[in-house]
């Protein structure tokens, strides 16, 4: 999978199976299948995302319902 000519980064998370960056948008692949691409969503918020010590908790409290 790919958003923009990015490759997705596996995470081991119970709920999130990858996240990818374009530099601009941001995809977050969920457990079963469902895939979310977030417009404009900054770098630091992508590196943080992928350094989170829970990715599903990062992802609600600082992506989701922010980038659309």
């Amino acid at each position: 999978m790919h958003v923009g000519s990015v490759e997705w980064i596996y995470v081991n998370s119970s709920c999130i199976v990858a996240i990818g960056y374009d530099g601009r948008n941001l995809g977050v692949e969920f457990v079963g299948g469902r895939v979310y691409i977030h417009p404009g969503v900054p770098a630091g918020v992508h590196r943080a995302f992928v350094n989170a010590d829970s990715h599903g908790r990062y992802y609600t409290k600082n992506i989701r319902g922010r980038y659309r």
